[in-house]
């Protein structure tokens, strides 16, 4: 899979403007200590006797000099034997561990960090985002040794612009925002949510090649609604409630007025925004900058990539993916931006609207069955909610497995934050699937929300 990856990034690489080249030899300022504390810089054990002579750091370092190849060797036995010891801690304590030896190394060499990462992706993958991630974002308060990206706050209204220039990268591909609202399904965690953007954008270096050199990690910090957050004396945010209306959406006008008047080139991601704002932002800027919403988008494509490659291996052909049925849990981002996606899909392969194409779609919340008699109906979710006369007997706020034993889905997507939600009663009423091979798609996370659970 990884394999597969790097060929779509290099393809990707040659269409875009993103920077995959590392620079050569440049200028260094700094000299002494702070090059050893400085991870873009430091060689560690690894600066030969002249560069120790000319950067004033002979004497700071053990006289050895130690290659980049034996620092890697060094480093890899050293998780090797971690993951040995703690082979019986509990699956959290042994993945936080790890996450913290892997973070150790990204504050001291940079380099040697990302080419472990690179060598050894598909160990690492688990530990610098999904599922471990969570548990950092949980935690972070607590973790924190040292700054990494950037923090805009609700405190800064007015000061963004200037702000803006204190990172000291003079360019800037790719930068991952969110503002900690709905981390993963874990819900607010406020400026601990600064975990995600740091882990997606190292997945991006280790498995898309995108210049380390050149993404910006970013926390957009308007408060937490979160009470335990509010009154653990270690939380590193604002103690205050959530800005919410004019106030907010000021605050993030002025983020991306400041990142777009520097770097009028990069891309900004969304990531991990609640509901009402991952879709209010996508559709605010979306025509004025270069953006895009993860959760809505990214998730959506993956998965209809996914729904389309499920039509091949039911063995029929892919004209056929206008006739499946298919059944949505979770009507968070995710879900809605895989819905408007897979139906934007049908309606162009049948040549049909989108009113029409719907008809095969059916979406469940918290409260089961969405339909038109629902009250309080959000507008985002209204275009998938059923008509009551046309859904086989089925009512308003039905169960996952009455739709599922009435419907006789092909496709069942997980994309809610509820864990197990796709019981053992669930997964056999799919056996009574209209197709022979009926697909499952358990996407939600972390781990431990997960669709399906023993």
């Amino acid at each position: 899979m990884w394999n597969f990856a790097r060929i779509a990034a290099s393809s990707l690489r040659g269409s875009r403007r993103l920077s995959t080249a590392i620079p050569g030899p440049c200028i260094v300022h700094k000299r002494g200590a702070d090059i050893l504390h400085d991870p873009w810089f430091n060689k560690d054990t690894g600066f030969p006797y002249t560069e120790r002579d000319r950067l004033g750091l002979r004497g700071l370092l053990p006289p050895r000099v130690i290659s980049f190849e034996h620092q890697y060797d060094r480093f890899m036995q050293s998780y090797r034997s971690l993951e040995r010891n703690t082979r019986n801690e509990p699956e959290g304590v042994s993945s936080l561990s790890k996450w913290r030896i892997l973070n150790r190394l990204h504050d001291r060499n940079e380099t040697l960090y990302y080419r472990v990462l690179i060598d050894n992706i598909k160990d690492f993958a688990p530990i610098i985002y999904t599922p471990t991630v969570g548990l950092v974002c949980q935690n972070y308060s607590g973790l924190f040794r040292r700054p990494r990206g950037m923090y805009f706050s609700a405190k800064d209204k007015g000061e963004m612009m200037s702000m803006i220039y204190n990172w000291p990268a003079q360019q800037v591909d790719m930068i991952v925002l969110t503002d900690g609202s709905r981390i993963l399904g874990l819900g607010d965690l406020g400026v601990q949510g600064i975990g995600i953007p740091i882990g997606k954008l190292d997945m991006y270096v280790a498995a898309a090649g995108i210049n380390p050199q050149r993404i910006l990690p970013v926390m957009l910090d308007v408060g937490t609604n979160n009470q335990k957050l509010l009154e653990d004396r270690l939380y590193l945010g604002l103690r205050q409630p959530r800005l919410e209306g004019e106030e907010y959406l000021e605050i993030v006008d002025e983020f991306m007025e400041a990142v777009f008047t520097r770097w009028p080139k990069a891309i900004v991601q969304f990531e991990d925004f609640q509901f009402k704002w991952a879709f209010e932002t996508l559709q605010r800027y979306r025509t004025r900058f270069c953006m895009f919403n993860d959760d809505i988008q990214g998730t959506a494509g993956v998965a209809l990539a996914g729904l389309l490659g499920t039509v091949r291996a039911q063995g029929r052909p892919l004209a056929d993916f206008v006739k499946q049925k298919i059944v949505v849990v979770g009507a968070g981002s995710a879900g809605l931006g895989v819905l408007k996606q897979a139906v934007q899909a049908v309606s162009r392969m049948a040549g049909n609207s989108e009113a029409a194409a719907n008809s095969q779609f059916y979406l469940l919340d918290k409260d089961g069955l969405v339909t038109k008699a629902r009250k309080n109906l959000d507008s985002a979710a209204a275009p998938f909610a059923k008509d009551p006369g046309d859904i086989n007997g089925l009512v308003e706020g039905a169960n996952l497995l009455e739709v599922v034993r009435k419907v006789r889905p092909h496709v069942l997507l997980g994309l809610s934050g509820v864990g197990g939600i796709f019981n053992e009663e669930v997964l056999k009423a799919m056996r009574e699937s209209d197709s022979p091979k009926p697909a499952i798609f358990a996407m939600s996370n972390p781990t431990n929300n997960g669709t399906c659970l023993d």
